[in-house]
Parts: structure tokens; C-alpha cells; sequence
């Protein structure tokens, strides 16, 4: 089998090592490796799978990879990478947030038989003795050395609390515990975490006399220069039941083409001979690859039916024939009474009544979640780019009524290229 050091070289994973030749050669047999995880949300988003995938590729190369829900240190806050200090949550919403990302982890890695581990590190933090620790840790750290360190220097300028300060403290006690405990020698994660991992190194070869190893990820943002998983609708999320399987679908099917090889060699695992192939691709075979990398992602976070659903919907919302119509995003017209909200499919508050009549274009388009306001809903159309039913919509205030349903009582409506919503009737009852 290849040395894993080599996947992650080949596919891009790689931004700093403590010693090349020494991680390769440490990785030639099997190891445990640990990467940190923030449980400041009850799920992880886009940004969290490099790391994930990462993992992924340790277990499938015969590593034993530890996922560490940070719920101890989500206590402090890192200021790894933020200019303001973070939010400081409650312990019972990180203790919360810890228990759903236990859950969500499991879709990527095999925890049978201790082949992945999933600890937290408020087990051992929070029963520290702090004059023990300042004793027995804390002595070891030079304050010069740590001033020095980017995720700190960044901070001084608009001030850097005391709370946060400890913080590269915490994370080296954590690499020492996981060490000694765990036989963890190797820890990775972003490249804002660079300065921490070297304290965790430096502090093992302290107290142990022994060498750990650390590997860093690159910062990836899109071809647009926007951080990874962010987007008008707001974070994508890992959870299905904040970001749809469609969503999550739609989000990597719209990934720029400068983006396509990059994404779909860290983001999928899918041979590298055929990967490299993109950069010969364009136009249709070009889409062709983002529908890959789109189905392939969806497959890897939510499962083959939701991606195959996914799909499904998708093509559907380019004009062939719709194969599913509750797999696509919907809003609801009500027979005869006013709809509630629901969180997952939008009623429209318009009546079978109403839409008999005939409702402004606009307005439409605005209740079935297409635009956040009126204002937004009129300019889209005034600009050419609302359609119904693949066709233009001629004015804002068009009307659109029971006239336009398509034989399973459906209107499609469309926002540009790629946004789709299918406004559907109520079944009698």
C-alpha cells in the first residue's frame, strides 16, 4: 500500500511538516494520529472536511486516527486565526454540541474495535490542578517564545485576553495526553494551528525525551477568494437537517472551474490518474466533473441514496422530466386556508384562491424563498433573471396562476442559472 504521506503529497493536503523525512518514514508503518475538532456548533461545516478527509485517509492507509472534540478547550476559546475573541459558550451547549459531532464523525470513520477513536478533552482538562499544571506544564513555555507565534501576533494588536493566552498551553497538554495515553504521535489540522502543534512537539520531547511529529493543512479558500463552506444562504453544514442533501449537492455543483481539480482531489477519493485528467477538460465535460465532485462529496457526507436523490433533483430542475418532485426544493400553496410556516419546506402565505386569480410574479418569488424581500423579487425579474417554467418571466407583476400548473399541479420557478424552487399545490383532503 502507498505510504499515506504520499496521498495526502500528490492531493494536496500538505502545507508544513515538522520533518519530511521523518513523517514519511513514521508513516511507512502503523501510527496514531489525532486531529482537534471545535464543538462551538452542533454540527461541523465544509470548512471541517480537510481534516476529515485527512482521517478518512489514515484509516484506509492502516493508521489508527483519533477525532478530539475540543469540548475542554472550547471552554477558552482559540485565538488561532480570529481577530476578536471567540464567544464563550456554556458547558452544557459545548457538552451538547460534543455529543452531536460524536454521531457525525461516525458516517467517515470505522470506530469498531478501536480502529478510529473519539475522545474529548474535557475528560483530562477540566480536572487539572491549576498550580499543578503551571508547575509540571507551564513551566516548559517561554512567553517570548509564544508572543512570537502568528496566532497570538495577530491578536496583540487589538488585545489578546489571558484566558486565550493559555490556550497553546491546553492544546500542547493535549497532544502530551493523547501521547502518553494513546501512543498518539503525530498530530495535523489547519495551518493557523502551526505555532500550537510545535509547542505540543516541543513539550513531549521535554517531558518524554521522545519525538512527535505535526502536519498542516493549507487555509483553502474558492477561486473567488471566499472561505471555503460560506455562501449568500450562509454556512454549508455536514447535518443534514441544516444544509439539505440538495443544498450540499447544489453548493459543490457550483464550484468554480478553476476549482474543480483541487476539490476534487481533496474532496473525493477518486484515483488521482483520473483527477488530473480535468485540466484537459472544458465546457460540458467540464460540468460533466462538477456533477462527479457534486455527487461524490454528497455520497461521502450524507450516503448513495440521498446523493442519488440529489441527482435526481438536480436534473429535474434543468428542464428534463421530474423523476421525484418532493426531492426538490418546495414551497406550498394551501386549498382554501392560510399555510404555517414550517422550517423545512416554506408555506406560501397565499391561498388555491389567491392563485386562481393570479398572484404578482413578485411576490411569488419572494413568499417561495427565492428572494429575501420584494424589493430583491422585482429587480431579479425587471433584470431577466426570473423564470417560470423555463420560460422568462415578462414583468414583475405578471400575474401567475392556476393557468401555468404543470399536470402534477406544479409551478418551477428559477433564480438565474441555478437556484430552483417547485411551488406546489395542497392535495385536497
Amino acid at each position: 500500500m502507498k505510504n499515506v504521506y504520499d496521498v495526502f503529497l500528490e492531493r494536496g493536503f500538505i502545507e508544513q511538516v515538522t520533518d519530511e523525512t521523518e513523517v514519511r518514514k513514521a508513516l511507512e508503518k502503523p501510527l496514531t494520529c489525532y486531529i482537534g475538532f471545535d464543538p462551538t456548533a452542533t454540527s461541523l461545516h465544509i470548512g471541517s472536511l480537510v481534516p476529515i478527509m485527512a482521517l478518512v485517509h489514515l484509516q484506509r492507509n492502516g493508521h489508527r486516527p483519533i477525532a478530539l472534540v475540543g469540548a475542554g478547550t472550547a471552554l477558552i476559546g482559540d485565538p488561532s486565526g480570529k481577530t476578536e475573541m471567540r464567544q464563550v459558550l456554556s458547558r452544557e451547549t459545548i457538552d451538547f454540541n460534543a455529543q452531536c459531532l460524536r454521531k457525525q464523525f461516525s458516517r467517515y470513520l470505522d470506530f469498531e474495535d478501536q480502529k478510529a477513536l473519539m475522545l474529548n478533552n474535557a475528560d483530562w482538562l477540566t480536572n487539572l490542578n491549576y498550580i499543578g499544571f503551571l508547575r509540571d506544564i507551564g513551566r516548559h513555555f517561554s512567553v517570548n517564545k509564544m508572543l512570537a507565534a502568528e496566532s497570538y501576533k495577530i491578536r496583540l494588536e487589538k488585545g489578546l485576553s489571558f484566558i486565550e493566552f493559555n490556550y497553546m498551553l491546553l492544546q500542547a497538554y493535549d497532544f502530551l495526553h493523547l501521547f502518553q495515553n494513546h501512543e498518539c504521535v503525530m498530530q495535523m489540522g489547519g495551518n493557523d494551528q502551526w505555532g500550537n502543534m510545535l509547542a505540543g512537539v516541543d513539550l513531549i520531547r521535554r517531558i518524554e525525551g521522545k519525538t512527535a511529529q505535526s502536519m498542516t493543512f493549507p487555509l483553502f479558500t474558492t477561486a473567488t477568494g471566499q472561505k471555503m463552506g460560506k455562501t449568500e444562504k450562509g454556512t454549508i453544514w455536514l447535518d443534514p437537517e441544516m444544509t439539505s442533501p440538495y443544498d450540499y449537492y447544489q453548493y459543490w455543483i457550483n464550484t468554480d472551474d478553476a476549482d474543480v481539480g483541487k476539490f476534487l482531489a481533496l474532496f473525493t477519493f477518486l484515483p488521482m490518474e483520473e483527477v488530473n485528467q480535468v485540466k484537459s477538460l472544458s465546457d460540458k465535460e467540464l460540468n460533466m466533473a462538477k456533477a462527479i465532485l457534486a455527487f461524490e462529496a454528497t455520497r461521502i457526507t450524507h450516503g448513495e441514496d440521498a446523493a442519488i436523490a440529489a441527482w435526481q433533483a438536480s436534473v429535474a430542475a434543468f428542464g428534463e422530466k421530474v423523476l421525484d418532485p418532493s426531492l426538490m426544493p418546495s414551497s406550498t400553496i394551501p386549498r382554501g386556508q392560510v399555510a404555517k410556516e414550517a422550517s423545512a419546506i416554506p408555506s406560501i402565505t397565499k391561498t388555491w384562491d389567491e392563485l386562481a386569480q393570479g398572484i404578482p410574479a413578485y411576490e411569488l418569488v419572494y413568499e417561495c424563498g427565492l428572494c429575501s424581500s420584494k424589493g430583491e423579487a422585482r429587480r431579479l425579474i425587471a433584470q431577466g433573471g426570473g423564470y417560470m417554467n423555463d420560460e422568462p418571466i415578462p414583468a414583475f407583476d405578471a400575474l401567475i396562476s392556476t393557468d401555468h400548473l404543470d399536470g402534477d399541479g406544479h409551478i418551477r420557478l428559477r433564480k438565474g442559472k441555478k437556484k430552483y424552487m417547485i411551488v406546489k399545490v395542497e392535495e385536497k383532503k
